[in-house]
């Protein structure tokens, strides 16, 4: 499912959506402009009668402009003025300010079809983790992949690859670092597949925007691990670069990988992983995994599920299985039922939840984040800050200072409830010792 979420006011309705946003693409959907949304959810507001207006405008506009889309109102007119909502036209649900904690799982219950894979699952490169922000940029290196995974629609439309050149990702990169930003995330449809086209390669590419630029913090989205040289993960002893990557498995069984054409079995894949976590001891490794392959049988899951939990990965992004047609998956005979999908799929989400709560428990203990902007104001005035390790694990805190854009030593102490993230503490005598005290404008 995709989803697109608009909002109108305060901040307070702004931290909202980045919270339902979190909490619906761990479940496999995807943000999407609203033109081609399939579920629109719209945060309004009424302190004025000009925001009632806005938001009767925004609603009408909403459905005007994609009739076919599920339309979500929630908010203050919505609260406010509910039956008014309830009539207006194309409106599907009205959610209560005092029901708004839910909002995402009421999204989930009443919209999601667990039989629709979502289009960012099938493209290389997407990640629902990493989201833009105002302190960091995504730097696409190249596009179009060689291998035609059979699940994949997306590979055949992209075409050849193709590659930007060193020269031209460096400037671009000392661009991105001159306007303030300070972290970038290297993307593309097969990110270890660069410069097959131009004669060089992706340790090629880290090693000239370690020498070549300066931005502190160098990131990678999706990376379809077969095209990582043994030396690759070499890199990573330098400090700049951070240690995490999302390295889609898609399958613990061989048998379904070769069914999907993946190009890693249990034991090339298992020997990246202890290459990887051998560079560095905090590495952090994220994957997706397909449930419900056409074929897959009750003794190919189990075998899937035990190699999942061997390697143990702090993040695993999971969706069912559904048709794309024009892909050879999509003809492939012995479809897995829906009802076993929905069983497969929560006993995957209790082993992802397992490996997470362990993930965050050894993240205790003083680490650099890099803050992003405040998303709410509480009312004790101190603000709400997210920001991130270097192996990309999600800190959250409480302060009165503007941390924004700035990496700061912080004491991480508990876990989030939800395990959505780990929570940390910053004191004046933290702040007074920044390891990199970077300050960044907003753009």
């Amino acid at each position: 499912m995709k989803v697109s979420f608009k909002t109108l006011g305060c901040r307070l309705n702004e931290a909202e959506l980045q919270t339902w946003a979190t909490k619906v693409s761990h479940h496999g959907w995807s943000l999407a402009e609203p033109s081609s949304a399939d579920v629109i959810v719209i945060n309004t507001c009424a302190v004025t009668a000009e925001g009632a207006r806005k938001s009767r405008q925004q609603i009408r506009r909403m459905h005007r402009d994609n009739t076919e889309a599920k339309l979500v109102v929630t908010g203050c007119y919505a609260s406010l003025e509910p039956t008014e909502v309830e009539n207006m036209l194309g409106v599907d649900l009205v959610v209560d300010n005092a029901d708004k904690d839910t909002l995402a799982e009421q999204l989930l219950d009443r919209f999601d079809d667990s039989d629709d894979m979502p289009m960012m699952a099938t493209e290389p490169g997407n990640y629902a983790m990493l989201n833009r922000s105002r302190e960091r940029a995504f730097l696409k290196i190249q596009d179009g992949c060689r291998y035609r995974c059979t699940y994949c629609i997306v590979t055949v439309a992209r075409g050849d690859e193709r590659s930007q050149t060193i020269d031209d990702l460096v400037k671009q990169v000392n661009d991105i670092y001159a306007q303030g930003i300070h972290e970038i995330v290297l993307t593309g449809v097969h990110v270890g597949g660069y410069g097959t086209d131009l004669g060089t390669s992706l340790y090629e590419l880290v090693e000239a925007l370690l020498e070549q630029t300066e931005i502190p913090r160098i990131r990678f989205a999706s990376v379809e691990p077969w095209d990582l040289p043994d030396h690759f993960f070499e890199l990573f002893a330098n400090s700049r670069l951070m240690p995490h990557m999302h390295l889609p498995l898609q399958s613990g069984a061989d048998s379904v990988l070769r069914r999907m054409s993946r190009r890693c079995r249990q034991d090339s894949f298992r020997s990246i992983i202890e290459r990887a976590r051998g560079s560095h001891p905090d590495f952090n490794i994220t994957t997706d995994i397909i449930v419900g392959f056409p074929g897959e049988t009750d003794e190919e899951w189990q075998e899937s599920l035990k190699y999942i939990e061997e390697i143990g990965f702090s993040h695993v992004h999971c969706f069912s299985y559904s048709d794309r047609e024009g892909t050879k998956a999509a003809r492939l005979p012995n479809k897995v039922s829906s009802e076993i999908k929905k069983h497969r799929m929560a006993e995957l989400q209790e082993v992802a939840q397992r490996m997470r709560k362990a993930h965050l428990e050894l993240q205790k203990g003083i680490q650099p984040v890099l803050w992003e902007s405040a998303k709410q104001q509480l009312d004790d005035g101190l603000w709400v800050y997210n920001g991130y390790t270097p192996n990309f694990t999600r800190v959250q805190t409480k302060s009165d200072k503007d941390l924004s854009g700035q990496v700061i030593d912080t004491k991480i102490e508990w876990l989030a409830d939800d395990l959505s993230c780990v929570i940390g503490s910053i004191n004046e005598q933290l702040i007074a010792n920044l390891r990199t005290p970077i300050v960044i404008k907003a753009l």
